[in-house]
C-alpha cells in the first residue's frame, strides 16, 4: 500500500516536471505539434553530421522533428489496462502517429524544411520495433551519460515494475538516437496509407 502511494506521488512529481519541461521545450524550438501519442518538436540538429542508411546526410543546423512520447497518455494507459497491454497499445498508437506525421510533413508548409525525424530512447528493442527508425549511437559521452540516467529514471518512475526491470535489464538499457529521413518516412508510411 505504502509503496503504491509513494509510486503515485513520484509519478505526480514527474508529470509536474514534464509540464515545466514542455514550456522550456517550446522556448528552445521553432514550434511543437501534437500527433496522437507523440509531440513533434521542430528544432535544428546540433552535433556531428549523421549519414543515414538511405544515403542522405543530416548536418548540424538542418531542421529536424524531435519525437517525444506523451508520457501522461502512456501513464494513464498503464493505470487503466496494465503495463503489458499498455505497451502494445502504445506501439499501435505510435504507428498511427507516424502516419499522421508523414501526412503532415507532405501538406504542412511549416514542416517543409524538416529533413528527418529524430529521438532518443532506451526502448529501441521493444516499443519502436518495426517503425522504420535507424539506430545511431550517441556520440557525446556527456550527453550519453545524462540521457542514460534521465531515461532510466523515467522508466523507473513511470513503469509499474520499473525498478525490477531496471535491475534485470540495465546492461541492455542504453540510449540510442533514432533517425528517419523525410524520404524514408514517406516511402514507408505513404505506402502503408495507400494499402
Amino acid at each position: 500500500m505504502l509503496a503504491s502511494i509513494s509510486k503515485a506521488s513520484a509519478q505526480s512529481v514527474w508529470m509536474a516536471w514534464e509540464s515545466v519541461f514542455d514550456q522550456i521545450t517550446k522556448l528552445r524550438s521553432a514550434s511543437v505539434k501534437k500527433f496522437g501519442i507523440c509531440k513533434l518538436v521542430i528544432r535544428r540538429h546540433h552535433g556531428k553530421s549523421v549519414e543515414c542508411h538511405d544515403g542522405h546526410w543530416i548536418q548540424s543546423g538542418d531542421w529536424v522533428g524531435e519525437l517525444h512520447l506523451d508520457n501522461r497518455q502512456v501513464l494513464e494507459l498503464s493505470r487503466e489496462v496494465g503495463a503489458d497491454r499498455a505497451a502494445l497499445l502504445t506501439a499501435r498508437m505510435l504507428r498511427r502517429s507516424m502516419k499522421q506525421i508523414s501526412h503532415a510533413m507532405e501538406t504542412d508548409p511549416e514542416l517543409a524544411q524538416v529533413k528527418a525525424l529524430t529521438g532518443i530512447t532506451l526502448l529501441h528493442r521493444g516499443i519502436i520495433h518495426g517503425l522504420g527508425f535507424e539506430l545511431h549511437p550517441l556520440e557525446s559521452k556527456g550527453f550519453r551519460m545524462f540521457s542514460t540516467y534521465y531515461l532510466r529514471l523515467l522508466l523507473r518512475v513511470l513503469h509499474p515494475v520499473g525498478r525490477g526491470r531496471m535491475k534485470q535489464n540495465a546492461p541492455k538499457l542504453v540510449p540510442k538516437m533514432l533517425m528517419m529521413t523525410r524520404q524514408s518516412l514517406f516511402l514507408r508510411y505513404n505506402k502503408e496509407t495507400a494499402a
